[in-house]
């Protein structure tokens, strides 16, 4: 039985986003990657070893599931690998699997081609800035994958394939944290890149990756060529973030859990490798 989760306020975001001096001091922030690029400096820093115990303590890590290595940096114990027995990946070639370790909530792209996201609506050519592509998901489903600070942040591809483009939007660096989602519609004003990919067995998937307040970067790892599912696609520098993940209209059938879950606007907890749907016959 997967767990699902309900938003939890967080004091330090709703500080920033819902008064004035916090809205002040936020500004700069979204609007200048010299910021995050000064905190991904510090992160990438020998000093930044210092803070990773108490990130360890705070998040509740348990650190016996990963690989045992010495960190050079904070960036460094934060795209730490997992052990490949801690996530099994279903190579069933029918299954749907989870992209990452995150709290996930499916929508239905209606004829407008756009979905609502806690009371925002989201048009997918928005997010894509691409008309043409935006069409090919009438009717098919936005999974929107919410990575948090503590959760594995590498993620991996769902099917075997070819990339048929690849292409980065800039934008700006609000937090993904669904606090902010009645104000601003993160998934197509944040930082983001864009991986079109003609799978075997699910028609096209897209992949967006979302970047995130603070969050250094994003690390594709391919962005041409062949893929494999299973194999890993990237990962997140420091940070939470998100990926939300375009499917075609009968290319994929969702687990039952995860659609009923999302009607009644609950997360669920999946993990990277997880079955989450099937190929739709």
């Amino acid at each position: 039985m997967r767990k699902t989760v309900k938003d939890n306020p967080n004091k330090g975001l709703s500080f920033l986003y819902n008064t004035f001096l916090g809205r002040m001091i936020l500004k700069p922030v979204v609007k200048n990657a010299f910021v995050s690029n000064l905190v991904a400096l510090f992160m990438n820093s020998r000093l930044s070893k210092i803070i990773i115990k108490s990130f360890i303590k705070r998040h509740n890590i348990n650190m016996e599931d990963y690989e045992s290595k010495k960190y050079s940096s904070f960036n460094d114990f934060f795209t730490r690998k997992i052990r490949t027995s801690k996530r099994p990946i279903s190579n069933d070639k029918n299954s749907f699997i989870s992209p990452c370790d995150a709290k996930l909530t499916c929508y239905k792209i209606n004829s407008n081609l756009s979905f609502n996201v806690k009371n925002s609506k989201y048009s997918v050519s928005s997010i894509l800035k691409d008309k043409k592509l935006a069409k090919t998901y009438l009717a098919g489903y936005a999974l929107v994958f919410r990575l948090s600070p503590e959760d594995y942040h590498h993620y991996l591809f769902c099917d075997d394939g070819i990339i048929i483009n690849n292409y980065k939007i800039h934008g700006k660096f609000h937090t993904v944290n669904p606090i902010v989602y009645d104000k601003f519609k993160v998934f197509k004003e944040n930082e983001r890149e864009c991986t079109i990919i003609k799978t075997e067995n699910f028609k096209m998937v897209t992949y967006v990756e979302v970047g995130a307040l603070l969050v250094g970067k994003i690390r594709n790892l391919k962005t041409s060529g062949l893929v494999y599912k299973g194999k890993e696609k990237g990962y997140f520098e420091y940070g939470g973030s998100t990926i939300v993940v375009l499917v075609e209209k009968d290319a994929v059938v969702i687990d039952d859990d995860i659609l009923k879950n999302s009607k009644k606007g609950l997360e669920t907890y999946v993990k990277y490798g997880e079955k989450i749907g099937k190929k739709s016959q």
